[in-house]
């Protein structure tokens, strides 16, 4: 059990959330007091008795006296290979390569059946993905904006094998591999049941994906399509440059419909929520918080801002009722994007390893308190980075490197903002005193 198995809930929230070589010293020279510098020139006359100035061996010392003779050039004597060698190392050459590039080939390609997927590679390489906002402050419109990135947005079909209906969701185009991004929970039906994922362009054509790897912790995944390679993938941005108040863009599928837009602003930045219906299924999000509308379909599209860039993936929405985003609640005008800059981070580590890695610290917290006061930590498991830390059962954490925490998935959605192996400072009160605590991120995939 870790921090990311809340512990027992006490009241629920008002709201809940769906898944969407040194200098001489100063002064200092040498010259012979009975030699002039020679001047440095390829014409330079010819010594007496010495040889021209461009047989001399190199280096040759400097300055060099006029009329004195240069050192004899030496060299080691050669000698004759015979004529018989160098067919037979050309052979040999020509052998050791073609004997090497069949084992590189065998070991390759036993790697990537050990990995489980032959779509694993270096990572999300930068020179396969855009960052340059493709509009300028001017033309930041919204019809600019769709303009420019509905090319880029799919449409995801999920089926399930032998079932009616399945999942659908959308997703962009993430680099010119053929690799695009969509949440978890539109695909993980179909990935879990052998199912069949399909990505449906802005022209109605249909390809087959395959699943590369998912992150349920994340609330993301990573498909290929050999069918997307080389299109124009959507610009990536950086949601920590958005500003309250900021237009924005959300580009999917709601409830089937293809290629739609909604507009609005941002709402919020760094909101903690938490979608899913268990503790399993959860995924914790410091999300953008946006009002244009998002309704179930539009999971996994690109959240953009006015200069065409993606700050966000469309994962959730709150709602009045319950369950899961995908159900027959629709958009109250508050929707929640995962930010860009874990996408690019969960997604290159998809692209090495087929998984993700998350930080954890061993401790069970308590997620149905939302008093503002601090995430009280319920148990902390024994040889884990917070037993390790001091931190003990009863301890409230009001703080993560100074900055406020209210309540348990406060704290894990924080935690979560890290990466394994950071060390982060915890400001923790105990028995009415306030300390600090630093905590070593410990690491799981998920």
């Amino acid at each position: 059990m870790n921090d990311e198995q809340p512990g027992p809930s006490g009241a629920s929230g008002p709201e809940e959330t769906r898944p969407l070589g040194p200098a001489p010293a100063a002064g200092a020279s040498w010259v012979p007091p009975t030699a002039q510098p020679r001047p440095m020139q390829w014409d330079a006359p010819r010594p007496a008795g010495g040889p021209a100035p461009y047989a001399q061996p190199y280096p040759q010392p400097y300055p060099q006296p006029y009329g004195q003779p240069y050192p004899a050039p030496t060299a080691a004597p050669r000698g004759r290979v015979p004529a018989w060698v160098w067919p037979v190392v050309s052979v040999l050459a020509l052998v050791v390569g073609v004997v090497g590039g069949v084992v590189g080939s065998v070991v390759h390609d036993q790697l990537q059946e050990e990995s489980g997927s032959a779509l694993l590679g270096s990572g999300l390489a930068e020179d396969a993905v855009r960052t340059y906002p493709p509009l300028d402050v001017a033309d930041g419109s919204v019809a600019a904006v769709a303009q420019e990135l509905l090319p880029s947005t799919v449409q995801i079909r999920a089926e399930l094998d032998g079932e009616a209906g399945g999942a659908t969701g959308s997703g962009f185009v993430l680099d010119t591999r053929g690799h695009v991004v969509t949440n978890n929970h539109v695909v993980a039906d179909a990935a879990e049941e052998d199912g069949e994922i399909e990505i449906v362009d802005q022209d109605g054509n249909r390809y087959a994906a395959q699943v590369v790897g998912r992150s349920p912790v994340y609330d993301l995944a990573v498909l290929y399509a050999e069918e997307v390679e080389g299109r124009k993938p959507a610009a990536l941005g950086s949601s920590t440059r958005l500003l309250v108040g900021e237009g924005v863009v959300a580009i999917g599928s709601p409830l089937g419909l293809s290629s739609t837009v909604t507009a609005g602003i941002v709402s919020a930045l760094k909101r903690p929520v938490t979608t899913g219906d268990s503790a399993n299924d959860s995924s914790y999000i410091n999300a953008v918080q946006t009002d244009a509308a998002i309704n179930p379909g539009n999971s996994g599209g690109p959240l953009v801002n006015l200069r065409g860039q993606v700050v966000g993936v469309n994962s959730a929405i709150a709602t009045t009722g319950g369950g899961m985003l995908g159900g027959e609640s629709g958009n109250i005008g508050v929707g929640f994007a995962i930010p860009i800059e874990q996408v690019r981070v969960t997604a290159d580590q998809i692209l090495r390893t087929g998984e993700a890695s998350y930080p954890v610290i061993g401790a069970q917290v308590q997620t149905g308190r939302r008093d503002g006061t601090g995430a009280r930590i319920e148990e902390v498991l024994d040889d884990t980075p917070a037993a390790e830390a001091g931190l003990e059962a009863g301890d409230v954490v009001v703080a993560v490197d100074g900055e406020r925490v209210t309540d348990g998935i406060a704290l894990i959605v924080s935690i979560r903002t890290h990466q394994p192996g950071e060390t982060i400072a915890f400001t923790v009160v105990r028995d009415g005193d306030e300390r600090e605590v630093e905590v070593t991120l410990g690491s799981e995939t998920g």
